[in-house]
């Protein structure tokens, strides 16, 4: 079904925004920003082409993206060079109640075949949510498209009653990810406090809160109870470095 004329003014608009956005950014020197916006802005302007029928109309468009896609080509050099000159830093902000930044949302782009090990140190992977945040994201490493042999965990160890919780419930991950081919390395520290997860082709990500962001769903039947990415927030900050040798935390 095409989109309508009215339809078409409102992505152009919306496209055009983003992509004044891309070239502020750009002339900042705020590459990694500048090229998200460029994608972003020429993806929308790819939805109008597709929606234009008029002849004239669809060639300035044509013209448009590919002035843009070319400039998107240099900018993306940009953010290369930085991240191998280990400079590359972005900055996701997740607002209170915000919804789709589930595990596969936020790491999908930084995992890749490259990935066979993976470094996960969070103080708070004790209470019964806490597993269970654990156990998506391992599933997460598991369906690809890495190939993760062994994931190392460094967290601290519940003082309480929930200890054997706790030390049951990793120990079951545990098992479970043999049977996957996956090693799980288990250590415990009673001065652990930061919150870091890395990958072996040089990715970093540091969550202020860890793995642990997500709200209590209101109940067990409400949506984002199962599907992580309708789940409302905490406010968190994500911090995306890359370094081309990745310490072994």
């Amino acid at each position: 079904m095409a989109s309508s004329g009215q339809e078409l003014g409102v992505e152009s608009t919306a496209a055009f925004k983003v992509l004044k956005r891309a070239v502020e950014l750009d002339s900042e020197s705020r590459y990694q920003q500048a090229l998200v916006c460029y994608q972003e802005g020429i993806d929308l302007l790819m939805q109008v082409l597709r929606g234009t029928k008029d002849v004239t109309k669809k060639c300035n468009l044509r013209k448009q993206i590919s002035s843009y896609m070319d400039r998107a080509e240099i900018v993306k050099k940009y953010t290369d060079q930085e991240r191998e000159d280990g400079k590359y830093h972005r900055q996701i902000k997740i607002e209170e109640n915000a919804t789709g930044f589930s595990y596969q949302s936020l790491f999908q782009e930084y995992l890749n075949e490259t990935v066979t090990e993976v470094w996960i140190q969070d103080p708070y992977i004790r209470q019964i949510h806490q597993l269970y945040n654990f156990l998506r994201f391992c599933e997460m490493l598991i369906k690809g498209p890495c190939k993760v042999k062994t994931i190392h965990l460094l967290t601290s160890l519940d003082e309480g009653s929930g200890k054997k919780q706790q030390s049951s419930g990793l120990q079951e991950i545990k098992e479970s990810l043999k049977n996957h081919g996956v090693l799980l390395e288990l250590k415990y520290s009673s001065s652990v406090h930061d919150r870091e997860i890395r990958f072996n082709n040089g990715w970093m990500i540091k969550i202020g809160r860890g793995l642990d962001y997500f709200k209590k769903p209101q109940s067990r039947f409400s949506l984002g109870c199962c599907d992580f990415d309708l789940r409302p927030c905490h406010e968190t900050t994500v911090d995306i470095f890359h370094n081309k040798h990745t310490k072994k935390i």
